[in-house]
């Protein structure tokens, strides 16, 4: 959709819809599972019906993530396919990366526990951060990896991974993704 197009075209609909994705982005991120999906729900077929794909791929993979947290794997592998198809149809590139990470999440998650799955995402999410220099997703990516290193006793892999990445920043500390590498990195010490 070009510029020109979406707010006089789409109106109050549009703009309320995005808070209310917006919103549920929030909560979904803040540990409010039930509450992200009882938002993202509604609002999701009322911003398809706006004609709207713009953030896309984020809704439907924080939906997914939230449906994970839930225990709703049918549902959470469901919009986390329906995400990485996005990426794809909407070429919306910038996400993916994190939807990758967030797929391999929820492999850890469900209750057959892919851990080779949740690798291979994890691998895909930082090949495409690297790719394209977001150091904020790869840092994410690499938080995701480490933590599974650690949980499979390879403490000293995971801290020689996370570590340069870590590193790297220069400000920022007091963020939650920077806080959850600094608190794994002295977990890894």
């Amino acid at each position: 959709m070009s510029r020109s197009d979406w707010p006089k075209k789409k109106g109050s609909v549009y703009w309320k819809t995005s808070g209310m994705l917006r919103r549920a982005g929030v909560l979904a991120l803040t540990g409010k599972a039930s509450d992200a999906v009882g938002i993202f729900t509604a609002a999701i077929p009322v911003w398809r019906s706006t004609g709207s794909r713009l953030y896309f791929p984020v809704w439907l993979s924080l939906l997914a993530r939230a449906y994970g947290e839930l225990g709703q794997f049918n549902q959470a592998w469901g919009h986390i396919g329906e995400a990485i198809t996005a990426v794809e149809t909407t070429k919306e590139k910038w996400y993916e990366a994190d939807v990758h990470r967030i797929t391999g999440e929820i492999a850890l998650m469900s209750p057959e526990r892919d851990l080779a799955k949740g690798e291979a995402c994890f691998e895909q999410a930082l090949e495409v951060a690297r790719a394209q220099q977001a150091k904020s997703w790869e840092l994410r990516a690499t938080t995701s990896m480490a933590r599974l290193w650690r949980d499979q006793g390879k403490p000293q892999q995971a801290r020689e991974l996370l570590a340069p990445v870590y590193g790297w920043f220069t400000e920022g500390f007091d963020t939650l993704d920077l806080k959850q590498a600094k608190a794994l990195l002295d977990e890894l010490t």
